[in-house]
């Protein structure tokens, strides 16, 4: 389902650069379905990078999409004219970090689809600081877990609140049944986080106290 939601953000007929591909799923059932004209599917792990290396030469399509073994975004060179970037089941932190340290490979024409595991406030929080606009947002629950997709472009610069870039600016416009679901379990974790502090043998540092509390009153406010 994951896959499948991420899939639908790539725009007909781009060049995708799928980092972090693992088996290279992603890029194969696009060219498959005759979605994307060229891809590229970056691994830094050898054992994904041999997995993808497997995926693409049994669909056919090792002619159209190239797999190769390097860190982030230096699987990307300037003669792949790619106008796509997946990067997903990362940590947001981690998804954030691969895009700052490779943003001299980035054009700033690509539509970035990102599927951070957590971590979204400060990938957010980059994107915004290097001018990209979020275009879509969306939460999927997938067995017990919840997970966010961002959609964002270089479409004119954007400022977002404190609120928005926690929760999602559009999520919040959107409040899918996934988002308050996700949230409403978000506020029970933080108020048992808040009772294991109250309850603390060792006294808890007063800033993590006042953060946890602040956040519990935003998402108490937000599903109000």
């Amino acid at each position: 389902m994951r896959l499948e939601r991420v899939a639908a953000q790539v725009p007909a007929g781009a060049r995708l650069a799928d980092i972090g591909s693992d088996h290279g799923y992603l890029p194969v059932a696009l060219m498959r379905r005759g979605a994307i004209s060229a891809a590229v599917a970056g691994e830094v792990a050898l054992t994904p990078f041999r997995a993808a290396e497997r995926t693409v030469r049994e669909s056919g399509q090792d002619m159209r999409i190239k797999v190769r073994l390097a860190n982030g975004l230096a699987a990307i060179e300037p003669a792949d004219g790619i106008t796509a970037i997946s990067l997903c089941g990362m940590g947001g932190e981690t998804i954030r970090d691969i895009l700052d340290s490779g943003k001299a490979r980035l054009s700033g024409q690509e539509r970035l689809i990102l599927q951070p595991n957590g971590g979204e406030q400060p990938l957010r929080q980059w994107l915004m600081d290097n001018g990209y606009r979020i275009l879509f947002e969306e939460v999927l629950r997938e067995n017990r877990f919840f997970y966010e997709i961002i959609v964002a472009e270089r479409a004119g610069p954007a400022q977002y609140c404190a609120q928005e870039l926690y929760f999602g600016p559009l999520q919040m416009q959107a409040r899918s049944p996934a988002f308050l679901a996700k949230w409403q379990r978000m506020l029970r974790l933080k108020h048992k986080t808040l009772s294991h502090f109250a309850r603390a043998r060792q006294p808890v540092p007063e800033d993590k106290v006042l953060e946890i509390a602040r956040q519990a009153r935003w998402i108490t406010e937000l599903l109000a």
